[in-house]
């Protein structure tokens, strides 16, 4: 036995400490039939592509399109071009 002291290298990084990358989550998104509604909900899939930090944007997009839809359902109807307007 000797009194030396193996000289310590430095660990090498390992494949799971190094961030992932951009991943699609797999989750499947209902057609809800209302075009508009839908679209949006497609555009959730630009996050798939992008690191977490770009995932902002594409959610804050889709949130205002559909506080836009949702605000449109309590409009008022507008009359079409053969109601009568008297």
């Amino acid at each position: 036995m000797t009194d030396e002291v193996p000289e310590r290298v430095p660990d090498a990084p390992q494949e799971s400490a190094r961030p992932a990358g951009a991943a699609p989550l797999g989750i499947v998104r209902t057609p809800t039939g209302h075009a508009g509604v839908d679209a949006l909900l497609e555009r959730l899939a630009d996050a798939d592509h992008l690191t977490a930090d770009g995932h902002v944007e594409v959610y804050e997009d889709v949130h205002r399109g559909l506080r836009e839809a949702l605000t449109a359902l309590d409009a008022p109807p507008v009359p079409g071009p053969y109601e009568n307007r008297s």
